[in-house]
């Protein structure tokens, strides 16, 4: 090979390394932020939430997913108590005849088992929703080990049924975005991850950002709030959405991060769960209008 030719291949390899390290040291390319909240608030991305015993009407399966149905939500998170286990196989058909999707379940009924096997015929595979803890007696370390050997065995019991596990934000050490990241590393599974709600994340503003920043490889879930600056501390700890003064800057910062995921909004009071989804609706519509530069008249809220 000529000296020429060598020096021209030594210094078309350098060219590509520099070309290769200038892209690693670029600042990512900014988020379209319109675009990815019409994106991430579009009405089939959303996940209707605590709307089973928290509803003024009680509404059994039938009248339920008829009520998501007209709402124009087609995707639900079923939370029950020990009286709605006798319901189950019910509320699973209801909704495949109004069109929803059952994508998450909280936490696991007595009979794991057989509800497995319940969704194993209707071919449903939900995530679980689960909270991770530990003995407050013990140090860091030890209490993630702690959480993830209780949390593995359920994992692996749900990846065989397609399913997968989210550790819950509920309060708590289990509930600190640091611990949950984690438990999920310590499980190291590939169906474990997090589900994040704003409303058992007060204590997080301040640090929202970076919190979501460094759950966000394992994030199944974000989870919205109506959010105002230790609202839980004044008796706003569950907002209507478009009502709290963070509510828009949490959600740009939500678009802003990459998250492409399923969006929750939630009922979680005494009031009718229609009347409330609806208005949480509303409300993140006009958070959407706020960041898309289509703003529209603020709603006023029918439950509080």
């Amino acid at each position: 090979m000529s000296p020429c030719r060598r020096v021209s291949i030594a210094l078309l390899a350098s060219l590509v390394l520099f070309a290769g390290l200038m892209r690693r040291g670029r600042a990512a390319e900014p988020v379209d932020v319109p675009a990815r909240a019409k994106e991430l608030f579009r009405r089939d991305n959303l996940i209707a939430w605590c709307i089973v015993p928290f509803d003024a009407k009680k509404r059994g399966p039938e009248e339920r997913a008829a009520m998501l149905e007209k709402l124009g939500l087609k995707r639900f998170a079923y939370d029950w108590r020990k009286e709605h286990i006798p319901t189950f196989d019910e509320e699973w058909d209801a909704l495949a005849k109004h069109g929803v999707t059952l994508d998450a379940f909280w936490t696991t009924p007595p009979d794991l088992p057989k509800l497995l096997e319940s969704f194993r015929t209707r071919g449903l595979t939900p995530s679980f929703w689960v909270v991770a803890g530990a003995p407050g007696e013990l140090d860091q370390a030890a209490k993630v080990k702690h959480a993830a050997d209780r949390l593995r065995p359920l994992a692996e019991t749900l990846a065989k049924a397609g399913c997968r596990l989210s550790i819950y934000n509920h309060g708590g050490w289990g509930g600190e975005p640091e611990n949950m990241v984690a438990v999920c590393e310590a499980v190291n599974l590939p169906n474990v991850g997090i589900v994040y709600n704003q409303h058992h994340g007060h204590d997080h503003l301040p640090r929202f950002k970076e919190a979501l920043a460094q759950m966000l490889p394992h994030l199944h879930f974000l989870n919205l709030n109506g959010m105002t600056a230790e609202g839980d501390r004044k008796g706003q700890k569950i907002m209507v959405l478009g009502q709290g003064d963070l509510d828009v800057e949490l959600a740009r910062i939500i678009c802003e991060s990459g998250y492409t995921g399923p969006i929750g909004i939630l009922n979680h009071t005494n009031h009718d769960a229609e009347v409330r989804l609806l208005d949480n609706l509303e409300g993140l519509d006009w958070i959407t209008g706020q960041l898309t530069g289509k703003p529209i008249p603020k709603p006023t809220p029918q439950t509080k």
